[in-house]
């Protein structure tokens, strides 16, 4: 899964086209860590469909900052550069894939 700076946020993820899912972690985030592999199988299962990244926030805080991210793990789909829908806390698997089908359809 490709990570994200905040150099590169907005070419990779406001300026995209199409459905991006951006995770947001800390390397010290336990909730974060056990959501990663739930993120990278589901970026497998939908590949070509969905964009699926990840941003460091402690290492790039600047765009979680301008997204106002105040709590960990966030998930955010964006559909041609805007929020089309938040996930906080430790959403489920079954809750992202919810997600995700609704904006893939």
């Amino acid at each position: 899964m490709p990570a994200l700076t905040d150099a590169d946020f907005d070419a990779r993820v406001v300026d995209a086209r199409g459905l991006v899912l951006v995770d947001f972690w800390a390397p010290w985030c336990e909730p974060c860590a056990r959501l990663s592999p739930t993120v990278e199988a589901l970026a497998s299962e939908h590949a070509g469909a969905v964009t699926v990244t990840a941003i460091d926030v402690e290492a790039h805080p600047a765009a979680p900052a301008r997204h106002a991210v105040l709590s960990l793990p966030t998930v955010i789909l964006f559909r041609d550069g805007a929020e089309v829908e938040r996930l906080t806390g430790s959403p489920s698997e079954k809750r992202i894939r919810r997600a995700l089908e609704k904006h893939l359809t």
